[in-house]
């Protein structure tokens, strides 16, 4: 392909960007500075739970190489659809949620994605090009660990992001982490809706009693010494990770469980930030 033909090809897939992205109302991204925090497994619940409430949203998994959110969903091995204009369907979880992943394009499970951050960019325009998103309330984008590639070509890409969320665990070392987020999304001036604190404590199954399991308290003391919101804690729940396992939703499998409800709570809260944002 000559110079004349990739800009081109550039200038076609950002007109038909700033389409897509036009009829989206809000942008989250959701991310954390390392692996192991609960990310995707909170940012796909998120969009679980705003669907439940009726909003129309759409999830994109924007990690290339290590993409789950297809295997939480349970479209792991479903192939998509692709019209002959280029045109890409996204998977439809229920009447409101719709999603993709790099799994989807993948020959198998095993295929590992070995490339460097221009060919992760290109693929991450072409998923909010070309996918079919449609109208959307929400369009919640789960960033990979860290501060790198996906996450700043995320910001790059799609201009008017409404906000991002900052998922992080209650160790005091949670602090070091967000102040990373924190300091990346304000370098880029992308608004933060909140810290969220993830697996805050465990209730025994035996006694009923709370066990701190990563101590207490390091998501919201983040949020304070750094001046953003904190949006809540999410109590740790095992089921949650044999839903994601098993494909299946957990606040659906689980509505009445402590953790779903904080969730849904988050969500609410989340839901009125946005409104008085637009």
């Amino acid at each position: 392909m000559s110079n004349n033909e990739k800009e081109n090809e550039v200038k076609r897939l950002e007109n038909l960007l700033a389409k897509n992205m036009a009829q989206i109302t809000a942008k989250i991204l959701v991310l954390s500075n390392k692996g192991g925090v609960g990310k995707s497994s909170t940012a796909v619940n998120i969009a679980i739970s705003l669907s439940r409430k009726g909003a129309k949203v759409g999830l994109l998994d924007a990690d290339m190489h290590g993409p789950s959110v297809a295997k939480m969903l349970g479209f792991e091995d479903k192939k998509l659809t692709i019209a002959e204009d280029g045109k890409i369907f996204p998977f439809s979880v229920n009447p409101n949620l719709v999603a993709i992943s790099m799994a989807s394009f993948l020959e198998n499970v095993d295929t590992p994605v070995i490339w460097r951050g221009p060919l992760k960019m290109s693929a991450l325009r072409q998923f909010l090009a070309e996918v079919d998103w449609g109208k959307l309330d929400y369009l919640i984008i789960d960033s990979p660990p860290g501060t790198g590639d996906e996450p700043l070509s995320v910001c790059q890409l799609v201009k008017d992001l409404t906000g991002a969320i900052i998922v992080t665990t209650p160790q005091d070392i949670a602090l070091l982490d967000s102040r990373k987020c924190v300091g990346f999304l304000r370098q880029l001036s992308v608004p933060i809706l909140g810290i969220l604190e993830n697996m805050s404590g465990l209730t025994c199954p035996h006694c009923g009693k709370n066990i701190a399991l990563f101590k207490s308290g390091g998501g919201e003391k983040s949020a304070k010494e750094l001046n953003v919101p904190f949006l809540g804690r999410i109590p740790f729940d095992p089921r949650i990770v044999e839903a994601s396992d098993s494909g299946k939703s957990f606040i659906e499998l689980y509505p009445d469980s402590e953790s779903a409800k904080t969730l849904d709570k988050i969500c609410s809260s989340i839901d009125k930030k946005i409104r008085k944002l637009l």
